[in-house]
């Protein structure tokens, strides 16, 4: 059964992520993202698909510091009556959280994956999941983050959609598709 993840859509998560110049760029990707995001959550919410919401929690002093707007789920995305929420610390939306077990409850075998930050959280929950046995379905246009280490947010978004397309652990696969394909 399939189940959609979407994974740190909060308010400040690439909040003075950016340059000054290319933070305009950032927040209009974001904002591209979470549109895709919404309609891709739409299709599953109709469906009967469960959507299953992360929210990275914060330390004191953090953008997403616990309580604050910042780490607020973004409007567009806020978890509705049936779905899920699942609080993470670290980047693996698996670590220390109960994902596994709130994706096993509901018979879920293929996760639909979104969200931020591309080469962190998406990176490292997708590689996890496919390991604990999970075939998945990244959004290719429904990820996003912002420049870093000389690498333009657009660079890092097509670097891991490449490098992610076709990965697999165990007999599980990674299979890379834009929101507009993805149907439930």
């Amino acid at each position: 059964m399939l189940g959609l993840v979407i994974i740190d859509v909060q308010n400040a998560i690439l909040a003075g992520c950016g340059t000054p110049d290319r933070q305009p760029q950032t927040d209009r990707a974001l904002d591209q993202t979470v549109r895709r995001l919404q309609t891709v959550r739409d299709r599953a919410r109709a469906a009967g698909i469960p959507v299953i919401i992360v929210q990275h929690d914060g330390r004191d002093g953090h953008r997403l510091a616990v309580g604050t707007d910042g780490w607020a789920v973004r409007q567009e995305i806020a978890p509705a009556a049936g779905d899920t929420l699942v609080h993470k610390t670290e980047c693996d939306a698996f670590f220390a959280t109960d994902l596994h077990e709130r994706l096993k409850e509901l018979g879920v075998d293929h996760i639909v994956v979104g969200g931020c930050m591309t080469q962190f959280c998406i990176d490292t929950t997708v590689r996890r999941a496919v390991s604990l046995g999970y075939d998945v379905t990244l959004v290719a246009d429904g990820h996003t983050t912002a420049d870093s280490g000389g690498l333009r947010l657009e660079q890092i978004i097509a670097h891991h959609n490449m490098t992610l397309d076709g990965f697999g652990a165990g007999g599980r696969l990674v299979g890379v598709r834009p929101a507009e394909a993805i149907r439930f």
